[in-house]
């Protein structure tokens, strides 16, 4: 396919096929949203999908000003950031498990409170924004798609990112309908436990990815 000059990218169609594969493929992002869902209902899911949304946002960001190839050169920038995401959502995720475990023996009929949407929102989009491996993912696969005599190579890579997030974005949203929708015969309350369980063990599994990753 001829590049597209106009707007700085080629291969357009491959790159949205491509996309769409990416964000398909299930992964920690879709399991987190799938858990809220699950818990809490298609809001929920709504709220972590659009705070992980907005952690791509950063990424897109960064990678299109330069910042995200300064973390791609930097090792203690890369490490400092990836030590810190994983600090957090190790954090985060005995917290879940933790008071799972404490709300039944506290009172066998209460319910689990539930977290609130604004906090969904946040952990989202915290849980992505501080992955490092997002931004080099970014850094990696977007500048494939641009033309190397792009007028503008920063807003070609604006371009990209957002078709790629705005793919991802209602791929996540359809998840979060569909597990809700799914999950409408369990007794919430007892689910909520086991999936604060299963969020907080999935948070400090990416944690501990995070931590281990190495810079590409």
């Amino acid at each position: 396919m001829a590049p597209n000059l106009m707007l700085g990218t080629h291969d357009l169609l491959l790159f949205v096929a491509s996309g769409v594969l990416l964000n398909i493929t299930p992964g920690p992002d879709m399991l987190y949203i799938m858990a809220r869902s699950s818990a809490q209902g298609a809001r929920a899911g709504a709220a972590a999908a659009l705070g992980i949304a907005a952690g791509c946002i950063v990424h897109i960001l960064a990678a299109a000003f330069g910042l995200s190839a300064l973390l791609a050169a930097s090792a203690t920038a890369f490490t400092v950031l990836k030590l810190l995401g994983a600090a957090y959502l190790v954090y985060v995720g005995l917290s879940l498990i933790w008071k799972s475990r404490i709300a039944p023996k506290a009172k066998a009929s209460a319910k689990l409170a539930p977290a609130t949407l604004r906090a969904i929102f946040i952990q989202g989009f915290l849980t992505n924004v501080l992955n490092p491996k997002v931004a080099l993912f970014f850094l990696a696969l977007l500048p494939q798609f641009i033309d190397v005599d792009a007028p503008s190579k920063p807003l070609a890579f604006l371009l990209l990112g957002a078709i790629f997030n705005v793919n991802g974005t209602l791929w996540n949203l359809l998840v979060a309908w569909s597990t809700a929708r799914i999950s409408v015969g369990f007794d919430r309350t007892r689910l909520a436990v086991w999936l604060n369980r299963c969020i907080g063990g999935v948070l400090v599994y990416i944690g501990i990815r995070i931590a281990f990753a190495k810079q590409a």
